[in-house]
């Protein structure tokens, strides 16, 4: 028998980890929170950075973006760092990836994997692997009911000279995503055909298909690591009217941060590229123009979406356990970085800003055997954690990186109640949105504060009390009687600028 563990490494887009304990308890996320129960949840996890790209080529090397270079969704530097996924291939295992790349050129078959990916974003509705899946099922295409739209002006929604979104917009009942590099399009509404058209029920069956394969081998020594990145719960929020159905009645108070006049906060807050939200020329409106009914809206399609979502990624857990797969298996349920919805003065997407929504994201991890059950994790720990984690499990290390991270195992595989070496602070950084927006900012996370470096014109530093302030509505970056937290702070990064070859300078630390 195999000692080496079967890797399956579960990966959402988009997901906001919301500290509103309405929002907690009003979600439904039945198989997450299974998997946590099994194993372990991480309950104060960042991501590396909060945009797509960056943080996911973090998740293939074990370092920040200033290392890997990608600093952009639209960066494509080459891979010139050693990837978790050709060093597991090397080491024996067998690769295989389905779904969303948007990790810089090429994709992961280029790195030694077997499945279903594309390079850049991708759209998995126009791709041949769908039709095939649809003739297989005897499904129709997807289709959507559009009822909401964003981002008009950029994309041409609804601009009849427009290749693929001529007929983006609300009131279109019968909307099919075309774009063959891209399928996030800003936009509310719902899916009119069964859920099994979406890109998560059609992913999580080409993952189920692979599992019943390697079940069925006769030669099982050879140990497999398996990944799934859906494209949800990313825009647009499309879930079925079955999802929709169990959000009918919900009715959140306003989030705490939603009308807020973003007092004291710098450039980074102030923009917003969607109407009604933002103006045409990428400001916010404050006050907000839409009443917190609209986003209460927005939020149950957000809501209807997760849950479709993890009803999804259940199909795969379940059968891991249906074929005994479990026994000997790490499994790693996250997402690549978080969600602005309503935060913030009313964000409909995350953007340069730091908060905590777009920060912060749910992760848990399990393995029979090795990871005790029913642990609920509070340090803090970063994504960055996660490639350098599989390896760790396998017996492996990053040998040509410098990475700038730890594997998560012995916060979870120790004694209970005995203590763990771990680090205090967690970091995260940003080169900005991009298309306009680069604003370089480092956070520190430490204790109950949280400390955002920024470097650019009308930019201004961030310090807050997490613990009486975790909406973050007052920067206490002028207040004297923060001073000594603020240089420590300032020290600790720049600590951990040293260490970590950071090249960006900030004016207090000449």
């Amino acid at each position: 028998m195999n000692k080496r563990p079967n890797i399956i490494f579960i990966q959402n887009d988009h997901q906001a980890f919301y500290q509103w304990q309405e929002w907690k308890e009003t979600v439904k996320r039945p198989n997450f929170e299974r998997l946590a129960a099994e194993g372990a949840e991480f309950t104060s996890a960042y991501c590396t950075t909060p945009l797509c790209g960056p943080t996911r080529r973090s998740l293939l090397t074990g370092q920040y973006p200033h290392a890997h270079k990608q600093y952009f969704n639209y960066s494509d530097p080459p891979f010139e760092q050693e990837v978790y996924l050709d060093t597991l291939a090397e080491a024996g295992y067998e690769n295989y990836y389905y779904g969303k790349w948007h990790a810089g050129p090429g994709n992961a078959l280029d790195h030694h994997c077997e499945g279903f990916c594309h390079t850049s974003y991708g759209n998995p509705y126009v791709r041949p692997e769908y039709q095939e899946y649809l003739k297989r099922k005897g499904l129709p295409p997807a289709e959507f009911e559009v009822r909401h739209c964003f981002h008009v002006r950029e994309f041409g929604y609804g601009d009849p000279d427009s290749k693929y979104y001529y007929d983006l917009k609300a009131g279109n009942h019968h909307y099919r995503s075309k774009d063959p590099d891209y399928c996030g399009e800003h936009a509310a509404g719902i899916t009119v055909t069964p859920k099994e058209t979406t890109e998560s029920f059609f992913l999580a069956d080409l993952a189920c298909n692979r599992l019943e394969q390697l079940a069925a081998r006769e030669d099982k020594s050879r140990p497999f690591a398996l990944r799934v990145d859906f494209w949800g719960p990313h825009q647009p929020y499309f879930p079925t009217q079955e999802y929709l159905d169990m959000y009918k009645d919900m009715k959140l108070s306003e989030y705490p941060s939603w009308n807020s006049g973003l007092e004291g906060k710098p450039a980074a807050y102030f923009r917003e590229r969607n109407p009604p939200m933002g103006t045409d020329d990428y400001h916010i409106i404050i006050p907000n123009p839409m009443p917190w009914s609209y986003y209460n809206e927005l939020l149950q399609y957000c809501a209807a979406q997760i849950t479709m979502l993890d009803e999804a990624a259940g199909l795969i857990l379940d059968k891991v356990r249906e074929l005994g797969l479990d026994e000997n298996t790490l499994i790693i349920y996250t997402t690549d970085h978080g969600d602005g919805l309503a935060c913030q003065g009313g964000h409909f997407d995350k953007g340069s800003y730091m908060a905590q929504e777009v920060l912060r994201i749910p992760m848990a991890a399990s393995w029979k055997g090795h990871i005790a059950p029913g642990q609920k994790r509070e340090e803090l720990v970063s994504s960055l954690s996660i490639p350098v984690t599989i390896l760790d499990a396998a017996g492996l290390t990053f040998t040509k990186n410098k990475v700038h991270a730890r594997s998560l195992l012995p916060l979870v595989t120790g004694n209970a109640g005995e203590p763990v070496d771990w680090p205090d602070t967690v970091v995260a950084e940003t080169y900005g949105h991009g298309y306009g927006e680069e604003i370089t900012s480092r956070v520190i996370v430490w204790k109950q504060y949280k400390y955002v470096a920024s470097v650019g014109e009308n930019n201004r530093d961030e310090l807050y009390n997490l613990e009486q302030d975790k909406y973050e509505l007052v920067n206490h970056i002028d207040d004297s009687e923060y001073a000594d937290i603020l240089a420590e702070m300032r020290r600790r990064l720049r600590e951990w600028q040293v260490e970590t070859d950071d090249p960006v300078g900030f004016e207090w630390a000449e």
